[in-house]
């Protein structure tokens, strides 16, 4: 996003941009709020039978177990969680938590083993789909086989003493960081329906996120700043950008996903999760990214060729 906004505003300082798996339109109401969590879900459907299914049907399990002491206790116990639930609260916590691993799973859905948010072997959703192919079993059964799923995000290396519910990536990648922004300017409606998609359903409520970010941050967001700013849909003046997005990223809910312009240019990455074309070339690669990552070369040396031609002309 920085990419893009930086060719945008400051057209004289830098030629061109590549902006990779970047959400510039996932604000108020440019796309669909609940099309990030359908991204997600395809990417869970289509990576195993009963997968999605599984993890749409776990949270009436757990809201069910939630109802006793015992079933919480239980709940703490089969997830090995590192501090025990011990309410309805922290069970709401705990599936907070779990949507954001669904989620970081579907972004980091590498064609090799990577370790970006946390070690993860190669096509993770379809290891994590192995545990989830009877989404018909009873409650405690089915919750069984979630924890197996979550565990292959917490602990493939089997190092992972206890799950931790504050926690979805590893603590070096610094992402409160990221939280503030998402507090201050970065204002991106997200809402699963639970209709299209396998998450609980969740309004989105400007006034409750603000609140919360105050209670977090003691700040409140801007929730018109990006739009107002950059131009929203409104970027036909700029130039010389590459918008790259791959279809298992739940961010290119918000990314620009067809060419504007002839350098305004759209390149869609089949098999792509976050960013892959920025990621080192591997054998792994699918061909998409092969392809995508030699286009993204040739614009940037045309648009390089083009500015040095404009500054012979000027000496002239």
């Amino acid at each position: 996003m920085l990419a893009a906004w930086m060719r945008m505003k400051y057209p004289h300082v830098v030629v061109g941009a590549l902006a990779a798996s970047a959400p510039i339109w996932q604000f108020e109401d440019l796309v669909p709020c609940n099309l990030y969590h359908q991204i997600v879900t395809n990417d869970f459907k289509k990576s195993g039978s009963g997968c999605a299914e599984s993890v749409s049907k776990s949270w009436a399990a757990i809201n069910r177990m939630a109802e006793t002491d015992d079933g919480i206790r239980w709940l703490s116990s089969t997830f090995h969680m590192c501090s025990p639930l011990k309410c309805k609260e922290d069970v709401m916590a705990m599936k907070s938590w779990m949507s954001d691993i669904w989620i970081n799973l579907a972004m980091v859905d590498y064609p090799y083993p990577t370790n970006f948010l946390e070690p993860l072997p190669a096509w993770p959703v379809k290891e994590v789909c192995k545990q989830l192919k009877n989404p018909n079993l009873d409650d405690k059964k089915l919750l069984q086989n979630i924890f197996q799923a979550v565990n292959v995000y917490f602990n493939y290396t089997g190092k992972t003493p206890c799950l931790n519910t504050s926690q979805t990536a590893v603590g070096s990648l610094g992402d409160h960081g990221w939280n503030y922004q998402a507090c201050t300017e970065m204002v991106m409606p997200i809402c699963p329906d639970g209709v299209g998609d396998m998450f609980e359903p969740q309004k989105w409520n400007f006034d409750v996120y603000s609140d919360d970010c105050f209670k977090q941050w003691g700040v409140r967001p801007r929730e018109k700043w990006i739009t107002t700013m950059y131009g929203g849909k409104n970027i036909s003046s700029a130039s010389n950008i590459i918008f790259s997005n791959g279809d298992l990223d739940p961010w290119s809910a918000g990314g620009v996903k067809q060419s504007l312009s002839d350098s305004l240019v759209a390149i869609l990455i089949r098999d792509g999760a976050h960013h892959l074309d920025l990621r080192s070339n591997s054998a792994y690669d699918p061909k998409s990214v092969i392809e995508a990552r030699a286009l993204e070369v040739a614009y940037m040396k045309k648009w390089i060729n083009e500015f040095r031609q404009q500054l012979n002309i000027q000496d002239l």
